[in-house]
C-alpha cells in the first residue's frame, strides 16, 4: 500500500510558476511509475505528466509540454511537478498517483494509489 501527500498548490497570475511536492510512504517508492493528473470543474480528469519507476522515460500532455516539468528523487520518496509559464486554462485540482509495481507510466488505468489533490489556480 502506498499513500501519497501533495503540497505546493495555490493562486498564482498567468506565467508565473508553482512547484508541486507529492511524498510516497513506503519502502518500495522506486518501483513504482509516478504521474500527475489534473481535473479541472466539469471536465474528466487527464494525465499531464508521468515518470516511468526507473526515471528514464517521460511522458506530458501536448498542452504542457515544455511548460511542466516531472522528476523524482528515490532517496525521499518525493515526486514533483514543476510548472512555468502558467496559464488559466491549467487552473484545476492537480492529483499525485503512483502505479502498481513496474507498471506502465502511460497508461491511466495503471495507476492505482491516488493523493487528496491540490488546488491550483492560475488568475488572468
Amino acid at each position: 500500500q502506498v499513500q501519497l501527500v501533495e503540497s505546493g498548490g495555490g493562486l498564482v497570475q498567468a506565467g508565473g510558476s508553482l512547484r508541486l511536492s507529492c511524498a510516497a510512504s513506503g519502502r518500495t517508492f522506486s518501483r513504482y511509475a509516478m504521474g500527475w493528473f489534473r481535473q479541472a470543474p466539469g471536465k474528466e480528469r487527464e494525465l499531464v505528466a508521468a515518470l516511468s519507476w526507473s526515471g528514464s522515460n517521460t511522458y506530458y500532455k501536448d498542452s504542457v509540454k515544455d511548460r511542466f516539468t516531472i522528476s523524482r528523487d528515490n532517496a525521499k520518496n518525493t515526486v514533483y511537478l514543476q510548472l512555468n509559464s502558467l496559464k488559466p486554462e491549467d487552473t484545476a485540482v492537480y492529483y499525485c498517483a503512483a502505479t502498481g509495481a513496474y507498471s506502465n507510466y502511460r497508461i491511466p488505468y495503471e495507476y492505482k494509489y491516488w493523493g487528496q489533490g491540490t488546488q491550483v489556480t492560475v488568475s488572468s
